[in-house]
């Protein structure tokens, strides 16, 4: 049978069953995802001193080693259980680079910190009603709107990051990307005509 990454349920219950390979490419298909909101912990809180990908990728590799222990049978349990992991390898990294506090209670809020970036990212970015499309009416919008994220170019990718998700001002996302605040102001829109378009819905 082949492996559709875009069918997480049958992913999830061969993987359960014991299938390494639809296990890693269930993980694969979060990839986009987890690295996006781990780029919002780290601007909120490390200062860029670390990669979102070398997180993502240990994430995988604990989630490889435990996955015996995910009980979960739905992608948004699958999605809230890979976010506490991504919390976890956060609170270790912070603590790193000198956060102070103890441990569990980092963990506790970086995990609500994250499930809240992962419900900003669907209301920030849908207006109300709408759908990514009809075929993806049961995938976690959040995890559909992070994968249309990353195949925009980098600009328009990080224009609306800085605008929606981190809630910066337009002169701020214009500092940020070191460009002027007029070229900000054109490329917003452009963006979102092209990220609407990859979900399947109007301009």
């Amino acid at each position: 049978m082949t492996l559709d990454a875009s069918d997480p349920d049958q992913l999830l219950r061969r993987a359960r069953g014991g299938d390494s390979q639809a296990l890693g490419r269930l993980l694969e298909s979060y990839g986009a995802y987890l690295s996006l909101l781990a780029r919002l912990q780290i601007g909120r809180r490390l200062q860029s001193k670390v990669d979102p990908s070398d997180l993502v990728q240990e994430v995988f590799l604990e989630a490889h080693r435990t996955f015996a222990q995910f009980r979960g049978t739905t992608e948004a349990e699958l999605t809230s259980w890979l976010r506490r992991l991504l919390a976890s390898h956060l609170a270790l990294v912070a603590r790193r680079f000198g956060t102070r506090g103890r441990n569990v209670r980092l963990e506790r809020e970086l995990t609500a910190e994250l499930d809240q970036s992962s419900q900003a990212l669907e209301r920030g970015l849908l207006t109300p009603g709408s759908s990514p499309s009809q075929q993806a009416a049961r995938r976690e919008q959040a995890v559909l709107l992070a994968n249309a994220l990353d195949q925009l170019p980098e600009d328009y990718r990080d224009v609306i990051i800085l605008r929606h998700l981190e809630g910066l001002t337009f002169p701020q996302v214009a500092q940020r990307m070191d460009r002027t605040l007029d070229s900000v102001k054109n490329l917003w829109p452009r963006a979102l005509v092209r990220l609407r378009r990859l979900l399947g819905g109007s301009s």
